[in-house]
């Protein structure tokens, strides 16, 4: 159930990830491989700020999380009136969705029912509704319905419809969802097993899409604002890289967003897919350090967002670790710029301290503020379904120390007792530091943790992957 759980919560995080990266190559031609593809912002958007893909996507999520039924014409509402407020202030808004919104308010307040038939009534004046801007936004509907497929594709063709009237953008969002909720039950990456919830002669034409998709370079798919060819350029990203796990949903999301023109869309709609099938778990640190946005989020809220999800109107704040041995804390054996330690550490912040990276679930309370937080899923555990990126987190956590340390930061590097997290990642950190075995440096952070006591599959790794140089 844990790696469900990472999975679930890969969702939002991987569409905003997909989102941020793409979006400062928004319009520009596609991309050529000697070009780098970095989350590095433009135009408008901040490095790691996502932009109108995930902020719709928000809004359904947060419906979603209080529990309501998406089918309800009641959690509509507040889906459309949430679209409508952030529009208002919004750095961007897709011209279609825009117009609908707009015309859907001139009756305060704003409907469900007014927006479907603005929606109705734009496609009707000007027979173009099939743009990619509901399918951007529908990855958090499959999420609220992992126990009830046919709820959810309601669910997905009504959201849809919100604004997008046309039967390709429902489609769209059904095949998407389908794909979405299969790979977080089962981490399979397959886009057809929502085909039988279209017609025959959709079922059909969408099939010969898929076809054509899985037979072209994302790039060589012309018009990827039209919502089947976003799909099918999402489609051809995943499909056209290869590796697996972590690796996989880095190349795929770099394929989308080379990809060109509409990049941070399919980028997002990639992401949403390729989160769902590896979890949050695999998407690098360094995206995640940096994700933001409306409203006013960080990539930590979006977990907590997929996981109130799960737990739909539950209220929590974080754990507490009551009853735990939270005290630990000692100076790094190889860097006197890492200090190593329990939660507790964390609550007392040493004034020296400027950055702090988390092995552990840090409450709301204890979060730090006023400087750099990294937050590592690592579960202290032997089984391998508990960290099925368990080598990928782990140099991940030590890059994210390194880097903080380039940057000239005094980093404090804490799980809850600094019991096996803390000196495994300490030993790696230590092994690069000072080009020693993975043996040697955790023999050293043991010395100075002498009540520590990495379990063996941590130990293992730490020997596996702390190779002298």
């Amino acid at each position: 159930m844990t790696s469900r759980n990472d999975r679930a919560e890969g969702v939002l995080l991987g569409t905003a990830a997909g989102d941020a990266l793409g979006a400062p190559y928004e319009f520009q031609p596609p991309r050529g491989a000697e070009l780098p593809v970095e989350m590095t912002g433009g135009g408008p958007w901040e490095p790691g700020e996502w932009t109108d893909d995930t902020a719709m996507a928000i809004a359904i999520a947060e419906v979603a999380a209080t529990g309501a039924d998406l089918q309800d014409e009641a959690a509509q509402d507040a889906i459309v009136s949430r679209w409508h407020t952030w529009s208002l202030t919004a750095k961007d808004v897709g011209i279609q969705t825009r117009s609908v919104l707009s015309a859907a308010a001139r009756h305060a307040p704003i409907t469900a029912v007014a927006a479907r038939a603005a929606s109705a009534d734009h496609h009707q004046r000007t027979g173009r509704t099939a743009g990619n801007g509901s399918l951007m936004r529908t990855a958090p509907v499959a999420p609220a319905y992992l126990d009830d497929e046919d709820a959810m594709v309601t669910a997905a063709r009504a959201i849809s419809e919100l604004t997008h009237f046309d039967p390709d953008a429902g489609d769209a969002a059904v095949l998407w969802c389908c794909a979405i909720r299969h790979a977080v039950l089962t981490t399979e990456l397959d886009v057809r097993v929502g085909l039988r919830h279209l017609d025959a002669d959709r079922r059909a034409l969408w099939t010969a899409r898929l076809d054509d998709a899985e037979a072209l370079r994302p790039a060589e798919i012309p018009n990827n604002g039209w919502v089947v060819a976003a799909l099918q350029a999402a489609w051809s990203a995943i499909v056209t890289t290869r590796g697996g796990g972590p690796a996989h949903l880095r190349a795929g999301l770099d394929a989308a967003v080379r990809a060109g023109f509409d990049t941070d869309t399919v980028a997002a709609i990639a992401g949403g897919l390729l989160g769902a099938a590896y979890g949050a778990s695999a998407v690098p640190l360094q995206w995640r350090s940096r994700l933001h946005g409306w409203p006013g989020m960080t990539a930590r809220d979006l977990v907590g967002l997929a996981t109130a999800i799960q737990r739909p109107g539950a209220t929590s704040t974080g754990p507490t670790y009551a009853g735990y041995r939270t005290d630990a804390l000692v100076t790094h054996p190889f860097d006197d710029g890492v200090l190593i330690g329990g939660i507790g550490a964390l609550r007392k912040l040493p004034a020296e301290v400027d950055a702090v990276v988390s092995l552990c679930r840090v409450a709301d309370a204890d979060v730090p503020t006023g400087m750099p937080h990294v937050e590592v899923r690592l579960i202290d555990s032997v089984d391998a379904d508990e960290n099925p990126h368990l080598d990928h987190v782990l140099l991940d956590a030590v890059g994210a120390v390194e880097e903080l340390r380039a940057q000239g930061r005094t980093v404090l590097l804490h799980c809850v007792e600094a019991y096996s997290r803390t000196p495994t990642v300490a030993a790696l950190y230590g092994a690069r530091v000072r080009g020693v075995s993975g043996d040697e440096a955790l023999r050293a952070v043991l010395d100075v943790l002498p009540e520590a006591n990495p379990n063996a599959v941590f130990r293992d790794a730490v020997r596996r992957l702390g190779v002298a140089t």
